[in-house]
């Protein structure tokens, strides 16, 4: 067995791993990827652990608030005395990243991007780490080609900083250059394996329909943590594989182990609260779904707040949380963050398919991944463009990803071409996934395959 997969299996078998620094961005869907610390310390503060993640993918990381404003202190103090430090710029900027990721606050971005060109300004020839930080900056605000190129130039200095491969996966991912991404994850197992490449390759084994390897990297990473930042990070994507497989009661599970672990953790209460609307309880859901908000008012869980106080009948209370995905997405876009993907897919579901429409053609005029394909396809459908929509739809589903909404969404667009055998069995498959995969449409789901034979 070779590649990936029989690496990972010798490396679950065998390895002892140290502890490896990164720094995560701030991810908009949370699917999404990673900000490496770059490897020069700061003097006086502790090396960060590995911990967190991207919305746009699956790493490992963050500091807790007081680790990083130390970290961000320090930096600052010592370029007081020393301008010209250049490799402490480099730090500042990763560090600046960190915390727009963990206070979602976008405004951190330009302030990366300041501290990471001063220090490439004062060394351009062989500062790698001030150019993986200007790709991990690319890859948080959505420039993914961008984030390639950065991370292509400090590969060429440093091929042996996993941190370098972490921001080429990231990009690659996101590009829809999957063979390529893969082969990133390889390398970064190859030179650092640790947390944050066991979680890369997590998320390209899970996109690829490999569940069972998915989890078992994530367990590994799990074995390897002991930050309790990191702990909670592994048991919560832990828990959304078991939600995104249909099972919400392991789900659970996973989420508490991670506040066990990080009890501050929103992203925890957030998987916490769409486990428990999907067992019924949903005045707890609701409840966790206000603090994961409050404390992380990320657009795309904004509008999973929204929709289910919207399902439990709370319209006007949905509509505040709808309007603060409106103004934090004017905020993104002041601060350099293009993130037409979330943007597509809430207009699409929320009434706004001409919007809709337009986000997910400059979404996929930027990257051909297989989320863009998506919501490409579900705006063209909602626009009554259903044979242009199939292409999408197809392309969408090509690596074999269990992903419900995929097929949900291609099995109304082939309901609406009239092919009902094949739009049945689509939303079989999609509930047969994950009967909860939407707190608004898998009931819609159910409906329409029921109407169409039920399960096939």
């Amino acid at each position: 067995m070779t590649g990936i997969r029989g690496w990972l299996r010798t490396a679950i078998r065998t390895l002892k791993l140290s502890r490896l620094s990164i720094v995560l961005l701030l991810t908009g869907l949370v699917l999404l990827v990673g900000t490496p610390l770059v490897s020069t310390q700061l003097p006086g503060t502790r090396r960060p652990t590995p911990a967190g993640d991207s919305g746009q993918g699956r790493v490992g990381g963050q500091r807790t608030g007081s680790a990083r404003e130390n970290a961000i202190e320090a930096a600052q103090r010592r370029l007081r005395d020393l301008p010209k430090d250049w490799p402490t710029w480099a730090q500042l900027g990763s560090a600046y990243v960190e915390q727009a990721r963990i206070t979602a606050d976008p405004s951190w971005y330009p302030k990366a991007e300041e501290a990471l060109r001063r220090s490439l300004d004062l060394n351009s020839s062989t500062n790698w780490q001030a150019m993986a930080g200007m790709g991990s900056l690319a890859n948080a605000r959505h420039d993914f080609a961008a984030a390639r190129d950065w991370g292509l130039r400090a590969e060429r200095i440093n091929p042996q900083a996993g941190s370098v491969h972490g921001v080429l996966v990231d990009a690659y991912t996101q590009l829809g250059d999957y063979d390529e991404a893969r082969a990133a994850v390889q390398r970064m197992l190859d030179v650092e394996p640790g947390v944050p490449s066991f979680t890369r390759a997590s998320y390209d084994f899970e996109q690829h329909g490999q569940v069972t390897e998915a989890r078992e990297a994530l367990n590994r990473a799990l074995a390897e943590s002991t930050d309790p930042a990191d702990i909670a990070f592994c048991h919560r994507y832990l828990g959304e594989l078991a939600f995104n497989n249909g099972d919400p009661g392991e789900a659970l599970r996973q989420y508490d182990a991670g506040l066990a672990a990080n009890p501050a953790d929103p992203q925890s209460h957030a998987g916490r609260a769409k486990a428990l609307a999907a067992l019924g309880r949903t005045t707890d859901a609701l409840a966790d779904y206000a603090r994961a908000a409050q404390a992380l008012p990320l657009p795309e869980l904004l509008v999973e707040y929204g929709d289910a106080l919207s399902v439990a009948g709370r319209t006007g209370e949905a509509q505040q949380q709808y309007d603060l995905v409106a103004a934090t997405r004017k905020l993104l876009t002041a601060n350099g963050v293009a993130d037409h993907l979330t943007a597509a897919t809430y207009l699409a579901d929320h009434g706004k398919p001409a919007e809709a429409l337009t986000e997910a053609q400059a979404e996929w005029a930027a990257r051909h991944s297989v989320l863009a394909a998506d919501a490409l396809a579900w705006a063209l459908h909602r626009n009554g463009r259903d044979a242009e929509a199939l292409g999408y739809a197809e392309q969408a589903t090509r690596l074999g990803w269990r992903n419900a909404t995929f097929y949900y969404h291609r099995g109304v667009i082939r309901n609406a071409l009239g092919d009902r055998d094949q739009a049945r069995d689509d939303l079989s498959l999609a509930l047969e996934i994950n009967p909860h995969f939407d707190v608004r449409q898998a009931p819609t789901a159910r409906e329409l395959r029921d109407s169409l034979g039920g399960p096939r």
